[in-house]
């Protein structure tokens, strides 16, 4: 180039550099999370609503809007512990899949094997449900049970035991058909703790918790008894609940299909180390175990995922929403783009579904630039 396109190029080059140094106003920045969220926490009239986006590689950026308890000038806050309700199942799948990597269990292994002090009880068509089947909600088991008429059976490993008796002596189902069941993943549970002598609680802790320095997970509704110090829940019609703590939630029992909180840095951190298992990155367990959890092992579901194709996510995806009627979440990972995102909300209800699907998208449309999720 010759004469004055030289001089062209070299002003503009020289305008970009002064643009780049020059700082950049309020006005021009991209909104906060926070500020993403607000808009639909405000349409949907949810108490408090947290999001964040990540990548294999850690926390890219998060935020929350909100107060803990309706009615009050409480702010949420980042740090906030969030009830995951059955998002909890794609963590049993995981701790199941330590016990596979370790060779003590196997993904095609039959459930009566374990019990073998009521093989003679299990109907004949049900002797040859395999794990896979149980994780993948294909067992034919019953969706629930009196889940707080278990409390008087012991400890919850015992409490877990009478659960099995009952889910495979009086299957609901045909086995093979898709059917959501918490009881599966009770069920999977008492597997897990037959196998090991341990409980899902100590071995959740020590196989997939603490390696991921997951500190803030715990189990049960979240807070100090009538202190705001938590997420207050709250019903559909976004009224708080009579009470908060521990015991505002499913009995325990159900620990495994649904009840762990935590915090959004925290979640994450088990959202991150899925992304890096399934792109056969260094995590917790090899690309082996993390495979099948994130198969499609029939009717759209894996092992505590549901797997779906979509155009922002290259592809495959994984996505699974959880709640115990009064809190509400949601999550996406996108493995072939590399990034995931979370949604958490203290109010219950089905109208939660697209206030979290809205902030979902807005979060997804923020990091891929797409013109829609």
């Amino acid at each position: 180039m010759t004469g004055p396109g030289i001089l062209v190029a070299a002003l503009v080059l020289a305008g970009l550099a002064t643009m780049a140094l020059a700082p950049l106003r309020a006005a021009d920045a991209p909104p906060t999370i926070a500020a993403l969220l607000e808009p639909i926490r405000a349409k949907y009239g949810v108490p408090a609503m947290g999001g964040a986006i990540f990548t294999s590689d850690g926390m890219v950026e998060m935020g929350v809007t909100g107060v803990r308890k309706a009615g009050t000038t409480v702010p949420a806050t980042v740090d906030d512990l969030w009830h995951l309700g059955s998002d909890s199942k794609m963590m049993t799948a995981l701790l199941a899949g330590s016990f596979v990597a370790e060779k003590k269990l196997a993904w095609d292994a039959k459930i009566v094997s374990f019990f073998p002090e009521i093989a003679k009880d299990v109907p004949a068509a049900n002797r040859d449900i395999t794990l896979s089947q149980v994780l993948s909600h294909h067992a034919g088991l019953i969706e629930n049970l009196d889940w707080n008429a278990f409390s008087a059976k012991g400890s919850l490993t015992e409490q877990r035991l009478a659960v099995v008796r009952i889910a495979l002596t009086k299957p609901a189902y045909a086995p093979g058909a898709f059917h959501y069941a918490n009881t599966d993943y009770v069920v999977v549970a008492a597997i897990i703790e037959k196998i090991s002598g341990k409980s899902w609680e100590e071995l959740i802790r020590k196989r997939i918790f603490e390696p991921l320095g997951m500190k803030s997970a715990g189990f049960g509704g979240t807070g100090t008894v009538g202190k705001i110090d938590q997420p207050w829940p709250h019903f559909e019609t976004g009224m708080p609940t009579p009470f908060n703590g521990p015991l505002a939630d499913n009995p325990a029992i159900v620990n495994p299909a649904g009840r762990v909180h935590v915090t959004m840095t925290d979640w994450a951190k088990f959202l991150e180390d899925q992304l890096r298992g399934g792109e056969g990155k260094k995590a917790l367990f090899s690309n082996e175990i993390y495979g099948p959890i994130q198969t499609d092992q029939g009717d759209g579901y894996g092992y505590g995922w549901e797997v779906v194709n979509r155009p922002w996510a290259g592809g495959k995806a994984l996505t699974h929403s959880g709640s115990n009627t009064i809190n509400f979440c949601v999550c996406w990972l996108a493995p072939n783009r590399n990034f995931g995102v979370l949604v958490v909300a203290n109010q219950g209800g089905d109208k939660m579904e697209d206030a979290t699907d809205d902030a979902a998208s807005a979060l997804i449309l923020r990091y891929t630039g797409a013109k829609s999720p």
